[in-house]
């Protein structure tokens, strides 16, 4: 490999221009080929990034230009097929959220990373934020004491626009395509629950579609129950049904020794912290939002992203989500689907 990694990006999309904005700006990577099927956009994407651009991922590979790490940010449904194809052609490889849309096919993309040794790193940047990182520091110095419960609320807005306009209206909310609101827009918050808390031995909830039975294939909101093998009682409360905007993304913990809520619209502020013999924390501002058109989405912590993977491969560093770790939050969402009356 190359001192600069060699990034080709797959789906160029919001997502996929965020990325290779990433990729540009680094001095440690280069990109070398951006691929999508809409041929419409195919000029603007040359004068906007100055490389090949190709319409599937085979005229890629068979254009023999030389890379080092594929990203696959296109619609949820297509993330395990073409990881394990990129896999399959000694690429290593960056995937969006979800890893896949079943445990299954997280394994098969396991699976196949291990058969040529090569590296998949899950995009999960709610990780990144100094609220996240702060709180997971709290939760593992043991300051809280014992963990009791620890509480999600993901209160956003997706109106009928969202789903219905634009490009990505043939895959979004559509079930098989899509996966669910828990897959799209609240697989980070899955994902803070297993990083800091650990696996969940039992589950159950109810879910229904209030509010866009004529948009979307699935459940519009959610109240999830859980426990954790640890003891610790969890729940996830969920809906895109906040009006006209997005409300709050918390992650509020209750400890013997301590209280705290993480949160704001999208995870990025301290919200609540009471823990005995502690000082109250001030953080650094975060980055700001995903932005999509009139929707924000959780903190735009892909520069950090691209730092672990220059850290890895140049360095010898460790993956900060790894493809196990995308796995258990697929299993996870998959088990809540399966559970949800």
């Amino acid at each position: 490999m190359s001192l600069n990694i060699k990034f080709a990006i797959i789906g160029c999309g919001r997502i996929g221009k965020r990325h290779a904005s990433m990729v540009k700006i680094n001095a440690d990577t280069e990109l070398v080929a951006l691929i999508d099927t809409d041929e419409k956009i195919t000029n603007d994407l040359k004068e906007e990034f100055g490389v090949p651009v190709f319409h599937s991922q085979e005229e890629f590979v068979n254009s023999k230009i030389q890379a080092d790490v594929v990203n696959i940010c296109t619609p949820n449904y297509l993330h395990a097929s073409q990881a394990i194809r990129a896999l399959k052609n000694n690429y290593h490889v960056v995937v969006e959220k979800p890893m896949a849309l079943s445990k299954v096919d997280a394994e098969e993309v396991i699976h196949a990373s291990l058969k040529v040794n090569k590296r998949v790193f899950c995009v999960m940047q709610n990780r990144y934020s100094p609220p996240s990182r702060w709180l997971k520091e709290v939760v593992e110095s043991g300051v809280l004491g014992k963990v009791y419960m620890a509480n999600i609320n993901c209160f956003w807005n997706r109106d009928d626009d969202y789903y219905q306009s634009g490009a990505a209206s043939y895959w979004k909310g559509k079930l098989e395509k899509d996966g669910g609101t828990l897959f799209t827009q609240f697989s980070h918050f899955i994902d803070l629950l297993i990083y800091f808390f650990g696996d969940v031995s039992e589950l159950n909830g109810f879910a229904d579609n209030f509010n866009h039975k004529e948009e979307i294939e699935f459940e519009d909101t959610g109240v999830v129950v859980l426990k954790f093998k640890s003891g610790i009682l969890g729940s996830i409360n969920y809906t895109v049904n906040s009006f006209g905007k997005n409300m709050e993304g918390s992650l509020t913990v209750f400890g013997e020794e301590g209280t705290v809520k993480i949160g704001g619209q999208y995870l990025n502020e301290i919200e609540y912290q009471n823990i005995s013999g502690e000082p109250l924390k001030d953080l650094a501002e975060g980055n700001p939002a995903n932005a999509y058109g009139d929707y924000l989405g959780s903190m735009s912590n892909h520069d950090k992203v691209y730092n672990n993977v220059i850290d890895v491969m140049l360095n010898g560093g460790v993956i900060s989500t790894s493809s196990y770790e995308g796995l258990k939050t697929v299993e996870l969402i998959e088990n809540i689907y399966e559970n949800l009356r």
